[in-house]
C-alpha cells in the first residue's frame, strides 16, 4: 500500500494548553494554533494532531471529558474549531483530533447518572464492582499509582479507573455505550476532521474475572497491566466501530495509541487486511532505560539505567523490519506523555544542539510517519522545578502520595524522579522568544514556562541559519521529495556496535545511507564491505561535510546521511 495522504505526511502534535496562548489568560486555546498555522506550514508540517479541546474539569488536562460535543471555554468555542479545520484546509493540511474512548470525566452526564443508583439506566456504561471482604475488588494498581478502583458511597460499589480517579473507565461490553461512542465519532467526521488518534484503545477490554496478583513485599498493588491491555476482545470493538464510523470517510486515518503493544500485537491492529488502524503509536523503543529492580516501589517507567544503544537498534530493526510491507509505521520520539528526547536519550549540555540534530537524523530518515511533538524541533528539554507545587500533573501527587505518604522513599529521591520522568517536562509552555513567559502568553501561564526559554526559542533559532529549528526544515524538505526515504526497505548494520546508528534505506531506484554516532564521544567504524563508497553524494550533515570512506572517525554526534551510486 503506498500513495495515501497519511503515509506521507509530516504530523505535529500541539498539547493546546500548551502551545500559543491568543486572548492572555495564560492558557493555550484554539485561535492560538490559528495563528501559528504559517509556522508549521514552514517547517514542513502537513498534518497536525490536537490533543483533546473538550469541555473537562481538567483533571488530566482534558483527557477527563465531560462533554464530547463541546469546546472546554478555556481554549475557545466549536466555532473556532471550524474555523481551526477551515484554516488547515486553505493551507493544504489537516485535522486530526484525540479521541478518548476508554473512560470519562466523573462529572459527565453519564457518570452522575450511572453513580446514583445500582438499577440506573446508566450505570452499566461504567464498571462497577462489590468489595472484597471489606477491600476493593482487586489488587490492581492504576497506571497514576494506587489501586483502580475507587469506592462510592452512595451505593456502596467501587468503580474502575485505570488512571485517575476523576476518570472512570468506560464499559465497552454495553452496547448501548458503544452506541453513543460512535454517534459521537460520526458528529466530528461530519464537521470535517481528517482523522483520529485513539487514546488509551488497548484499555477497552478488561478481564472480567478480576483475579488478584501477589504483591511484592512493601506494596499493596499489582501493576499487572495485561488484565486490562491489548486482550483480545479490543479487536472486536475497533472493526465494529469502523463498520459504523471510519468506514463511511475513506480519506479518514486512524492512528491507535496502544502501550504495551509488542510487534504481534501491532500487526493485529494495523495489517493491511485487518480493517482496523492504519497506524498504530507504540513505546518499544521509548523506555528502553528503565530499570524496575532499582525500585520495585514505583511504577518502571519513574526508574533509570544508562541506555544500551544495541536495544535501542534492536527495536528500530524490529519494528522497520517486522512490519514493512504489512502496516505502516509511525516514527517519533516523544509525546505529551513522556521527557523531552534531549533530557531522555540526549543531552543537555552544550552540544545539545548537534546532538538533536542527530536524534532527527537517526528516527526520521527511518520507515513510517513521523510524528513530532511541539518544542522538539528547537530542542526543548526537561524542567526542573524546586517545589512539588509547581508541577500541575496529577499523576505526579499520586505517585508522591504513594511512595513518600506511605514512607517507601524520600521527598529529595521522588523529586529527583519527577525531573527526570514526570508528564510535565513535556508540557510547559512553548519557546516562542525570549520576551516574559517565553512569547508563549502576556500574562502568567498556567505552569511555569522553562527558564531555559532565553537560550532556547523559536525567534533566536529562526534568524540563525545552523539552528535545530532549520535542520529540521531541511530534513522535513530532503525525507518528503525522496520515495525512498518514504517507501524504501530498511536495513540495519553494525547491530552490536555500542556506539554508532548505520543503516540504509533503498527501493529499485535508488538506497541512501545514515550513519550516526549517538554519544558524546569521538569513534571509528569501519564501514560494511557490502556497501559502496565510491559513486557518493552527502545530502544532510549536523557538522560538517565529510567523504564516506571504508573507515570513518565519527565526532560527537555526528550525523551523516549519504545517497549512493550518485
Amino acid at each position: 500500500m503506498r500513495g495515501k495522504w497519511w503515509q506521507e505526511a509530516v504530523i505535529y502534535e500541539i498539547y493546546p494548553r500548551s502551545f500559543y496562548d491568543a486572548n492572555g489568560d495564560g492558557i493555550g486555546d484554539l485561535q492560538g494554533i490559528i495563528q501559528k498555522l504559517d509556522y508549521l506550514k514552514d517547517l514542513g508540517v502537513t498534518a497536525i494532531w490536537i490533543c483533546p479541546f473538550y469541555r473537562s474539569p481538567m483533571d488530566d488536562n482534558g483527557y477527563d471529558v465531560s462533554d464530547f460535543y463541546s469546546v472546554a471555554e478555556e481554549y475557545g468555542t466549536m466555532d473556532d474549531l471550524k474555523a481551526l479545520i477551515a484554516e488547515l484546509h486553505k493551507r493544504d493540511m489537516k485535522l486530526i483530533v484525540d479521541l478518548v474512548l476508554n473512560h470519562t470525566s466523573d462529572e459527565h452526564p453519564w457518570f452522575i447518572e450511572s453513580r446514583k443508583s445500582v438499577d440506573n439506566p446508566y450505570r452499566d456504561f461504567y464498571i462497577w464492582r462489590k468489595g472484597n471482604n471489606g477491600q476493593p475488588p482487586t489488587n490492581w494498581e492504576s497506571f497514576f499509582g494506587g489501586s483502580v478502583w475507587e469506592y462510592d458511597e452512595t451505593t456502596g460499589y467501587y468503580y474502575m479507573h485505570i488512571f485517575s480517579k476523576k476518570m472512570p473507565d468506560l464499559n465497552w461490553r454495553n452496547p448501548k455505550l458503544r452506541q453513543e461512542m460512535y454517534r459521537m465519532i460520526n458528529w466530528y467526521l461530519e464537521l470535517g476532521v481528517d482523522g483520529f488518534r485513539v487514546d488509551a484503545v488497548a484499555h477497552l477490554s478488561k478481564n472480567w474475572e478480576f483475579p488478584n496478583h501477589e504483591p511484592i513485599p512493601g506494596k499493596e498493588y499489582v501493576a499487572c497491566y495485561h488484565e486490562f491491555s491489548n486482550r483480545p476482545e479490543v479487536h472486536d470493538y475497533i472493526r465494529e466501530m469502523n463498520a459504523h464510523t471510519m468506514n463511511r470517510y475513506p480519506d479518514v486515518v486512524t492512528i491507535g495509541e496502544a502501550g504495551g503493544a509488542s510487534l504481534e500485537d501491532t500487526l493485529k491492529y494495523c495489517a493491511y487486511d485487518r480493517n482496523e488502524f492504519h497506524m498504530l503509536i507504540q513505546f518499544d523503543h521509548c523506555w528502553l532505560d528503565t530499570d524496575p529492580s532499582s525500585a520495585p516501589y514505583v511504577p518502571d517507567k519513574w526508574t533509570w539505567k544508562a541506555l544500551d544503544l544495541r536495544d535501542l537498534k534492536r527495536s528500530f530493526k524490529k519494528y522497520q523490519q517486522g512490519l514493512y510491507g504489512k502496516v505502516w509505521n509511525t516514527i517519533y520520539w516523544s509525546n505529551h506523555d513522556q521527557p523531552r528526547i534531549l533530557s531522555h536519550y540526549g543531552t543537555e549540555g552544550e552540544q545539545w544542539e548537534v546532538c538533536g540534530k542527530m536524534l532527527a537524523t537517526v528516527l526520521y530518515m527511518q520507515g513510517g510517519t513521523p510524528i513530532i511533538y511541539q518544542g522538539e524541533e528547537i530542542g526543548m528539554m526537561n524542567v526542573k522545578f524546586e517545589h512539588l507545587t509547581d508541577y500541575r500533573d496529577v499523576e505526579i501527587f499520586t505517585l508522591y502520595e504513594e511512595t513518600v505518604g506511605k514512607g517507601l522513599a524520600s521527598h529529595e529521591e521522588m523529586m529527583e524522579r519527577i525531573h527526570r520522568r514526570s508528564r510535565d517536562n513535556a508540557r510547559t509552555p512553548m519557546q516562542w522568544s525570549d520576551e516574559p513567559y517565553a512569547g508563549f502568553s502576556t500574562s502568567e501561564p498556567w505552569i511555569k514556562v522553562n527558564p531555559n526559554y532565553k537560550q532556547i526559542n523559536v525567534e533566536e533559532q529562526l534568524k540563525r541559519e545552523d539552528s535545530l529549528l532549520n535542520y529540521y526544515k531541511k530534513l522535513f524538505r530532503i525525507r518528503q521529495s525522496t520515495p525512498t526515504l518514504i517507501y524504501g526497505d530498511f536495513k540495519l548494520y553494525l547491530e552490536h556496535d555500542e556506539n554508532v546508528v548505520l543503516y540504509t534505506r533503498s527501493d529499485k531506484e535508488e538506497t541512501y545511507m545514515i550513519l550516526c554516532n549517538f554519544f558524546d564521544r569521538h569513534v571509528t567504524v569501519e564501514i560494511p564491505e557490502d556497501i559502496e563508497v565510491q559513486n557518493v553524494t552527502l545530502i544532510l550533515s549536523n557538522i560538517r561535510d565529510c567523504a564516506l570512506q571504508r573507515q570513518m572517525h565519527l565526532l560527537p554526534y555526528e550525523a551523516l546521511v549519504y545517497r549512493l551510486n550518485a
